[in-house]
C-alpha cells in the first residue's frame, strides 16, 4: 500500500524529487489531483501538459503519426500535438493511467523508462507525473509491475483544511466554504456499492461547481436547489439548504448597516455566527483595495465586534478572531492592520489571555 500524504507533504516531495524520477499519485476521483499538479508547477514557471489516457484509443495519440521521410526513404513519426518542440522542459501529467488500454500502456513504458517516444526525447529537466483512481467504483485495469516499478508512488489524501485553504484563495462562495467547515464529512463521500450508479454524491470538484453556480445569488430558489442536488446529490444538497435557512443576515449587511440589522442578530442562534463571521471575512476579501474599506464599514465592523462582547457571545467572538488570524487571506489581515490597528491589538490580547 502506498504511503499516505497530504498536499503540503506533496509539495515538499515535488521539491525534493529529481526531475528524472517519475511520480504516481493514487487517490479517489474529485480530489483535484490534476489541479494540484497544474497549480504547483505553473507557479514554478513550467508548462503542464495533461494527457487523459483513459480517453485515448490509439498509440498514435501519444507517439504521433507515421510518415515517409523523403530524404532517408524511411518511416518516421510526426511529433504529436502535445510534444514540446521548443526545447523547454515540461511536466507531462498522465491522468487515468490505470484506465488506459494495454496498447497505450506499452507506449507509456518506453516514455517513463527512457523519456523517449519514437526516438524523440523529452527536453532535459522534464518531469513525468501520473495519476490513478483508486476504489471499487472505478472500472480500472491492473498495471504491469514493471511499469509500476518506474514510479515513486504516493496515496494523496488532501485534508479538509487543504480544500478550505484552496477554496478561500480561489474566491469560492463563502456559503459553501462555511458549510464544509461546519460539516467536513460532506466534502467527500464514501463509495456505496448498493447505490444506483447514477446516484450523485459530493466531492471536492462538485462543491466547486456548486459555489460557482450560486455565486452572486443571495436567495437560492427551489429550482437552483434542485440544480445543487444534481451536482452533489440529494442528501448533501438537503444538508446545504438546511444550513442556509436560518441565515437571514449576511456579512455585507453587517458591514453596510449594522444598526439596521442588529435586531436580526439578536434572533440568530449561536450556531449561525461561524457562518456569518466567515461571510464578513469573505466580503472583506472581495474589496479591491484598502480604500474600499470605507470609514462607514470600519465603524460597522467595530460595532459588530463590540456587540459580540457586550452581549456575551464569547464563542462567536473567539471564532471571529481565530478565523481572522488563522484562516483569513493575507490581504484581509492587511486591510484591518492598516485601518483598525487597535482591533488587531485587541484580538492578540484576547488570544494571549485564553492561552495563558
Amino acid at each position: 500500500m502506498a504511503i499516505r500524504i497530504d498536499i503540503k507533504e506533496l509539495y515538499e516531495i515535488f521539491e525534493a524529487t529529481p526531475s528524472e524520477q517519475n511520480i504516481m499519485l493514487v487517490g479517489t476521483h474529485g480530489i483535484g489531483k490534476s489541479r494540484i499538479v497544474e497549480d504547483y508547477f505553473t507557479n514554478k514557471g513550467m508548462k503542464v501538459t495533461a494527457l487523459f489516457l483513459g480517453q485515448m484509443s490509439d498509440p498514435g495519440d501519444l507517439i504521433g503519426l507515421p510518415r515517409l521521410n523523403e530524404e532517408t526513404g524511411k518511416t518516421d513519426f510526426m511529433p504529436p500535438y502535445w510534444f514540446p518542440t521548443d526545447g523547454e522542459p515540461i511536466v507531462l501529467f498522465l491522468d487515468e493511467l490505470n484506465r488506459a488500454r494495454p496498447e497505450m500502456l506499452q507506449t507509456v513504458m518506453d516514455l517513463v523508462l527512457n523519456r523517449k517516444l519514437a526516438g524523440r526525447r523529452l527536453p532535459e529537466g522534464s518531469r513525468i507525473i501520473s495519476a490513478v483512481n483508486d476504489g471499487e467504483e472505478y472500472q480500472v485495469g491492473e498495471l504491469d509491475p514493471a511499469l509500476v516499478s518506474r514510479f515513486n508512488i504516493y496515496n494523496l489524501v488532501p485534508t479538509v483544511k487543504d480544500w478550505i485553504k484552496w477554496a478561500t484563495s480561489a474566491g469560492l462562495d463563502e456559503r459553501v466554504i462555511t458549510f464544509i467547515k461546519n460539516k467536513p464529512s460532506m466534502l467527500d463521500s464514501r463509495f456505496d456499492a448498493t447505490a444506483n450508479s447514477l446516484d450523485k454524491s459530493p466531492d471536492r470538484r462538485a462543491w466547486e461547481r456548486v459555489a460557482r453556480a450560486i455565486e452572486g445569488v443571495r436567495e437560492i430558489s427551489t429550482a437552483r436547489a434542485k440544480m445543487i442536488a444534481g451536482i452533489v446529490g440529494v442528501k448533501a444538497a438537503a444538508a446545504f439548504m438546511e444550513s442556509q435557512k436560518e441565515k437571514s443576515v449576511t456579512g455585507k449587511d453587517v458591514l453596510k448597516s449594522f444598526d439596521k440589522i442588529q435586531a436580526k442578530l439578536e434572533e440568530l442562534s449561536i450556531e449561525n455566527f461561524p457562518m456569518l463571521n466567515d461571510d464578513i471575512l469573505g466580503t472583506l476579501n472581495t474589496l479591491e483595495s484598502v480604500a474600499k474599506f470605507t470609514p462607514s464599514m470600519q465603524r460597522n465592523l467595530t460595532s459588530y465586534i463590540k456587540w459580540l462582547q457586550d452581549t456575551n457571545r464569547r464563542e462567536a467572538y473567539a471564532y471571529f478572531i481565530k478565523a481572522f488570524l488563522n484562516e483569513a487571506p493575507v490581504r484581509v489581515q492587511n486591510i484591518l492592520a492598516k485601518t483598525l490597528p487597535s482591533m488587531l491589538i485587541e484580538f492578540t490580547t484576547f488570544i494571549q489571555e485564553i492561552e495563558a
